[in-house]
């Protein structure tokens, strides 16, 4: 009776730890170069390998998550980031750790052994026994190298390992039904569900998941005033304009946080052009109903109209903007916030 006692109050120890868990610095370091790696952005990524290891990554906790990433990726991407890695670590700085050295895991040796520790795996990351008998050849890759050769390597463990591949998936298209199954399996191999969600929100919220080749930019202090959130602005210069340089419109890309918004305003001297290039937004005219915006529509604002638009309050938003001049003196008149009694009544 006694040892059921303990046996059942160490279970729920456990567990309150699980759902305590909060996303630390290192789990959203291997997260934020996991999740670049996947999209093959080198340029953001060199600068998350250096937060990273700054953060308690070590450096073979990288080798290994790049790596395991090849497996759903590509080699061309894990090479890439392997590359990255490589030329940020010509100046290492004394902080950085080397981690526990590399060892050969044993099953590289056994095949039966690999395939085995692989059926195990897969079967607690899926919630039971899985068979992909449709496809004979991809079922064994999944268990003999994927879940077997690849998880055997102690760098990382299984907890960590679906952080890397969650963060990797949610910065791809076309993946959703895997991302989906590597969110329960994060769980179901050691995260809390509290965890996963934080951690899907985190790489949303700093940008990571947007997918279009547009920078998030710098953060739109100027402008702060007249917005509702946070907001970021990056100028966009058509290249090889020569003569023609001078007459060009200038075009930003302005980022919105979810929820975020700027005010009720009026542009006068000239028609504001957006161009919305990833994300879910809106846009509302006084006086009209809101237009929800998605990728690829172009919104018209004629001079003199009060408008406003942003993002919608679960994603990230994004749009190109430039304007249009119609004569007389060009302005922005900024008037009263969008409130949230307002806002929230969207749908």
């Amino acid at each position: 009776m006694m040892r059921r006692i303990v046996t059942l109050l160490i279970a729920v120890l456990t567990m309150v730890t699980i759902q305590g868990q909060n996303l630390t610095e290192r789990q959203k370091g291997l997260a934020s170069c996991a999740c670049l790696m996947a999209q093959g952005d080198l340029e953001r990524l060199e600068p998350a390998v250096r937060v990273a290891l700054d953060n308690g990554v070590t450096i073979n906790e990288l080798k290994e998550a790049f790596s395991q990433l090849y497996a759903y990726t590509g080699f061309p991407r894990s090479l890439n980031a392997l590359g990255v890695l490589s030329k940020v670590l010509e100046d290492k700085r004394p902080n950085w750790q080397e981690g526990k050295p590399w060892t050969r895991p044993q099953e590289w040796d056994d095949a039966r052994k690999a395939f085995e520790l692989g059926r195990k795996n897969q079967t607690q990351l899926s919630g039971r026994p899985f068979d992909y008998d449709f496809c004979p050849q991809d079922d064994y890759y999944l268990k003999a190298h994927l879940f077997g050769d690849i998880f055997a390597g102690d760098q990382l463990n299984a907890a960590d390992r679906e952080i890397v591949t969650v963060a990797a998936l949610s910065g791809l298209d076309g993946v959703a039904p895997q991302l989906a199954a590597h969110k329960q399996g994060a769980v179901n191999m050691g995260n809390s569900q509290e965890l996963v969600d934080e951690l899907c929100a985190w790489l949303g919220h700093e940008g990571y998941t947007l997918r279009n080749g547009f920078p998030k930019g710098v953060a739109n202090t100027g402008y702060a005033q007249y917005f509702i959130g946070d907001s970021y602005l990056c100028p966009i210069k058509p290249a090889n304009l020569g003569e023609n340089e001078a007459t060009v419109l200038p075009t930003v890309n302005v980022t919105f946080e979810p929820g975020c918004r700027n005010n009720w305003h009026i542009h006068h001297g000239a028609r504001q052009i957006l161009i919305c290039v990833s994300g879910r937004g809106w846009y509302q005219e006084w006086g009209k109903d809101p237009i929800a915006l998605t990728s690829g529509m172009i919104i018209d604002i004629p001079e003199g109209v009060k408008h406003w638009h942003g993002a919608q309050k679960d994603s990230w938003f994004q749009h190109l903007t430039t304007h249009v001049k119609t004569g007389g003196e060009e302005s922005n008149e900024w008037l009263e916030p969008v409130t949230d009694e307002i806002y929230n009544q969207l749908k």
